[in-house]
């Protein structure tokens, strides 16, 4: 594959930037990476060896480290070597394998990863002296921690465990409404003509139960589209979380069956779907969605305009998702939402968020899909790997 590159010297650094900057002492993991650690554009954050229950949420702030506050806030710790539980509802701070010491020019994002979101598991990183989750500046030297708490399933983790992810930049990668709706038309970033929303794409909710199946029945049966699978039904539109369900370990894949974690939710006849208060959601967009293999999104998680709800903890898109050339052919994002303090009906089409589209500093050697072990290349509605089907 050509190598194209951005000759702007803005954008998501790639795979082997990535592993150049750590070559260069700007990633400092305490062992060596893992084979499949650095994705197209990100890097994979391992879990250490020691995780703490602390009293709440917190950021240390201008002045303070995290180990600080841990000091100040943890309940007890314990050791991950061997694995442990970690309990719905509660906050855990776990110190990552890799600690940054990044170049003034270079700056950093962090977001869960796909199959982290989709257990409901709210993850955020935190660095020392900062005033904002997943956000790290430019030039930061230091360690980097992960705030764990499991909202639904409580989740078994261990030593380099990956929850998050981390994207590296340099300067201002987002594209302009005029350059998004260049890329738009040249590239059909989703099978929509009119999908441009100021500097992002829209996306929307599907609740036809056309894509999944059949289409809606005017009564469905209560388990209407419930099967072994963890993506394909009939006149399915997505699933709800069972409460006070058995442990999930993250390492595992296929291991689990669905009918024991979740409920399929039917399609209805008037493609509509109300949200319970502090219920936990998986569903798809209307849209089949692209990223081009310069390019490289990110969903917007929450907007006030759209709705008391919260969409896609997961929110990177790497180079190459949904891509024809990449095995493709358009792929659903799905969304994990989960409503807020009232019940919230949404609708068949309604926006939910938008994908910001950024630009790569060079093409990735690998795209996703492209034999670097994705799960998720050309989905539907589609559970965590950790489901059979």
């Amino acid at each position: 594959m050509a190598r194209a590159s951005n000759t702007s010297h803005e954008g998501i650094l790639p795979d082997r930037m990535i592993a150049a900057l750590a070559a260069a002492g700007g990633i400092r993991p305490l062992y060596p990476f893992a084979p499949d650690q650095i994705q197209p554009a990100s890097l994979d954050l391992r879990l250490g060896a020691i995780a703490y229950r602390v009293r709440a949420s917190f950021l240390p702030g201008p002045g303070t480290t995290v180990a600080q506050r841990i000091a100040e806030l943890k309940l007890h710790e314990f050791s991950l070597a061997d694995g442990a539980v970690l309990e719905t509802g509660c906050v855990y701070i776990v110190p990552l394998i890799e600690s940054l010491a990044l170049p003034a020019e270079i700056a950093a994002a962090a977001n869960p990863k796909s199959s982290t979101g989709r257990l409901d598991v709210f993850t955020r990183v935190i660095a020392d002296e900062t005033r904002g989750f997943d956000r790290i500046a430019g030039g930061y030297h230091g360690p980097l921690y992960a705030e764990i708490s499991p909202k639904t399933f409580p989740v078994l983790v261990r030593e380099g465990s990956r929850l998050s992810q981390l994207r590296l930049r340099r300067g201002n990668a987002a594209l302009g409404d005029e350059a998004l709706r260049a890329l738009h038309a040249r590239e059909r970033l989703v099978d929509r003509t009119e999908a441009v929303m100021g500097d992002g794409v829209a996306v929307s909710i599907d609740l036809s139960g056309v894509q999944n199946g059949r289409a809606p029945q005017p009564n469905p049966p209560p388990h209407a589209g419930e099967g072994k699978g963890g993506g394909v039904g009939f006149g399915v539109v997505g699933y709800r979380a069972k409460r006070h369900t058995a442990v999930i370990e993250v390492e595992r894949r296929g291991a689990y069956e669905v009918a024991d974690f979740w409920e399929p939710i039917a399609a209805r006849a008037d493609q509509s779907l109300i949200l319970d208060p502090d219920e936990f959601y998986i569903l798809a967009s209307n849209e089949a969605v692209q990223v081009p293999p310069d390019y490289a999104a990110e969903m917007v998680p929450f907007d006030p305009l759209v709705g008391e709800f919260r969409v896609h903890y997961a929110g990177f898109f790497d180079p190459g998702f949904g891509y024809a050339g990449a095995g493709g052919l358009g792929s659903r994002a799905v969304l994990e939402v989960r409503s807020r303090e009232v019940p919230f009906i949404l609708e068949h089409g309604q926006i939910v968020g938008r994908l910001v589209y950024e630009k790569m500093l060079a093409r990735p050697d690998q795209l996703y899909g492209q034999g670097i072990g994705s799960n998720y290349q050309a989905q539907g509605l589609k559970l965590s790997k950790h489901f059979r089907g």
